[in-house]
């Protein structure tokens, strides 16, 4: 259990104040690779690893709608599993780095 007072947030504050925001951040960049996945033709991927890719970043985006509405129906009292967390870490980052791709071979668009 975290101290609380005049210092130290409430678990429920520090949920409210990094959780929150943070499970916003991964809306955000899924449905950027979302986007990107599903309206470009990545020659660099191949069909079947775009898909597989695509199908990653939808079910990233389920499971964190989950966790967004569990933490709003609970009144900001639940947290989400830290490896859970870091899985979707490593999909972000790997969207990132597949748009960095794109961008480099589509300076033009």
């Amino acid at each position: 259990m975290l101290e609380s007072g005049p210092n130290f947030p409430s678990e429920s504050e520090l949920l409210k104040t990094v959780l929150q925001p943070l499970l916003e951040d991964f809306q955000y960049w899924f449905a950027k690779g979302r986007s990107l996945l599903e309206t470009y033709e990545l020659e660099f991927l191949g069909v079947e690893q775009q898909t597989a890719l695509l199908e990653r970043v939808r079910q990233a985006q389920q499971e964190v709608g989950v966790s967004q509405a569990l933490f709003a129906a609970t009144g900001e009292q639940v947290g989400v599993d830290p490896s859970l967390m870091v899985s979707w870490h490593r999909l972000v980052t790997e969207c990132w780095q597949v748009g960095k791709q794109f961008r480099r071979e589509h300076q033009d668009i």
